[in-house]
């Protein structure tokens, strides 16, 4: 985002106590990923720079430099200072990107549904990135053991597997007493791993000159081929960093710019620097330079603390994931899927199944399948690297549409698009060493979300052509009376068009309509949050059928009982008991036939399986189910 931009609609955190709170907690929520980077990054990026195995002291400086610049440029001033302007009325992350640009309206311009398709990619990243942080994160903290015990290298994989496999287990239980005390342990990580880095400068103070970023600039000149995989190493210390932007409506962008530079960035400064000063004295510590800054008689308390640190890493991202997901479902990119909302009060307490255990058999399946962290730094940074230049390319086109000085733009956000294409092309060259691994996850999922939003426009096409038009309904129960029942009548129909066939098919078969009917139609909005004022609006149809249109915005639950109690506290429907009406909604079933164009037989087979597998809308809209009646309707697409 340009300098320019204006944060809006964000909520303040007025008093400094709250601000202190926030920050705390955002410390866990936000930086578990990139603060525990140091337990590989640097490891990773000096034996890039060192391909013969002889550690120069020219490569330590060059990469201590290039980690520290890029903290500053891609986090500090992309992701800090510009991008969290970027913000969706105070929502961030890519999909509050992609609202931004108006998926419902994106084939009013090729450009603006190409940018719609980049960014459903990037999106989709997250996921890939979701199965590598808690494998590589894990692996190399319980790594350390190896340090003073060699002989239980081949206990890393399996310890490593058990802590994962209880990690995912727990997740359905919530971990509302977990996150409680997320933020005083990273808290906690970052005093302990700046005073070891300290140490570290103690030992070496001539590791300040990296400092400056010259020692970067002439390491990488000199450095010919090898210089494209020591800066895919150094981005290794920025992974994590989408984290600020996609967790900043939790918190707000201040209580993150609080924590960042005044805990998490000098934390990290310090122990890079200090990392670096160890192997100015000792090239050979290359292979546990984390762990050996500390004394030998307080290494196994810190594997300990990397491991917990590491857990709350991949705990971030996995709760990350599913809130993505529930986004992802509002916004009409995936079907309807179970979500559990835990008994947690914490930020993103929800749990959704089919996504745990995804990402736990894509997690085990790296772990047991690369078996080290070494191996698996390959595989990590390219899904991050092509989601942080997405990113920046979406965040642009948000705002040259919010008019801002075009050469400022251009200027300030292709210098950093430039420095994200630069990280993707050193991430690139590890492609075939494991970086397919989580794009070949993420563009699975990003074609099963085009199919899934293929399927519903045809689907729509459909019903609007089948419906019945509300002026022809009417007419005919004039013509040709039912029996009407007592009491009110709620019929659930996807669109505020016409009769549902949820009501035309009952009527036709059952010969009764209720005394009242409310025609109800969800709208999932492209803002986080819908407002009571906005929530309901109404449209008479007849004086005893209303058409209710509910409005959700992508980052709540739907609710129609809540939404109803709403419309009747606003005097917008007359008043009922919620608890007596009957909720009529459609049984759909998906015949795929070649009878309708628009996507090929296999992939129509593919929406029929996924359609067939959403939850049902009582389910997911929160109606208690001994009041739904449901009504098969066939479909053949």
């Amino acid at each position: 985002m340009s300098i320019e931009a204006v944060t809006r609609d964000s909520t303040p955190i007025e008093s400094r106590g709250a601000w202190a709170a926030a920050s705390l907690a955002c410390m866990g929520i936000v930086f578990g990923d990139i603060g525990t980077s140091p337990l590989y990054a640097l490891q990773v990026a000096v034996k890039a720079a060192s391909p013969g195995g002889a550690v120069s002291p020219e490569a330590v400086l060059g990469v201590v430099s290039l980690i520290f610049w890029s903290l500053i440029i891609v986090i500090s001033i992309k992701y800090v200072i510009l991008i969290m302007r970027a913000d969706n009325h105070g929502e961030g992350g890519i999909l509050a990107l992609l609202a931004l640009v108006s998926p419902h309206r994106a084939k009013q311009s090729r450009w603006r549904a190409v940018l719609v398709l980049v960014g459903l990619v990037g999106a989709t990243l997250l996921y890939g990135d979701g199965t590598i942080t808690p494998a590589i994160s894990v692996l190399s903290a319980i790594e350390g053991i190896k340090l003073y015990a060699p002989q239980a290298q081949r206990l890393v994989v399996p310890l490593t597997v058990v802590v994962l496999v209880l990690l995912f287990t727990i997740q359905r239980k919530g971990t509302s007493w977990i996150g409680a005390i997320f933020g005083p342990i990273m808290l906690i990580w970052f005093v302990v791993i700046g005073i070891l880095g300290i140490a570290g400068i103690a030992k070496a103070p001539a590791i300040l000159a990296a400092l400056s970023p010259l020692p970067a600039i002439t390491y990488l000149a000199h450095a010919g081929p090898v210089g494209l995989a020591v800066i895919g190493g150094a981005f290794l210390a920025v992974t994590g960093g989408e984290a600020f932007y996609a967790d900043m409506g939790h918190f707000g962008p201040l209580p993150i710019r609080i924590a960042w530079f005044g805990v998490a960035l000098p934390a990290l400064t310090l122990n890079y620097f200090g990392q670096g000063g160890l192997l100015l004295i000792e090239p050979g510590a290359v292979e546990h330079s984390f762990y050996q800054l500390a004394p030998e008689w307080a290494h196994y308390g810190l594997v300990v603390l990397a491991t917990v640190a590491t857990v709350i890493a991949a705990q971030s991202i996995i709760s990350g994931a599913f809130s993505l997901t529930q986004q992802a479902i509002q916004l009409g990119f995936l079907p309807r899927l179970n979500i559990v909302h835990t008994a947690g009060k914490e930020i993103g307490q929800i749990y959704v199944p089919v996504v745990n255990w995804a990402l736990a058999f894509g997690t085990l399946t790296a772990v047991i399948g690369f078996g080290s962290s070494e191996a698996l730094a390959g595989a990590y940074g390219i899904a991050v690297s092509l989601l942080m230049a997405i990113t920046t390319l979406m965040a642009t086109f948000v705002a040259l549409q919010w008019k801002h000085n075009l050469f400022i733009v251009y200027a300030v956000n292709g210098s950093l698009l430039a420095v994200d294409l630069l990280f993707f092309a050193s991430t690139s060259t590890k492609l075939l060493d494991g970086g397919w691994f989580p794009l070949v996850m993420s563009f699975f999922i990003a074609f099963l979300m085009l199919t899934w939003r293929k399927g519903e426009e045809i689907m729509d096409k459909v019903r609007r052509e089948i419906r019945e038009k509300s002026k022809d309904f009417i007419d005919r129960i004039k013509v040709d009376p039912p029996h009407r029942i007592p009491g009110t009548a709620v019929v659930l129909g996807r669109m505020a068009t016409g009769v549902p066939l949820a009501l035309s098919h009952n009527l036709k078969l059952n010969h009764v309509l209720h005394e009242k009917v409310l025609l109800v139609a969800v709208e999932m909005t492209e803002t986080p949050r819908v407002t009571d004022e906005d929530r309901v609006r109404i449209t008479p149809i007849s004086d005893d059928m209303t058409r209710v249109e509910l409005r959700f915005g992508f980052m709540e639950q739907p609710d129609v009982p809540q939404g109803l109690k709403v419309a009747m506290a606003r005097r917008q429907i007359a008043k009922c008991d919620l608890g007596q009406v009957t909720y009529f909604t459609g049984h759909e079933t998906i015949i795929p036939t070649g009878r309708r164009t628009g996507m090929a037989p296999w992939r129509k087979a593919m929406f029929a399986l996924m359609h067939h597998n959403a939850q049902r809308p009582g389910a997911y809209f929160n109606i208690p189910s001994a009041q739904i009646m449901e009504i098969g309707v066939e479909f053949e697409i």
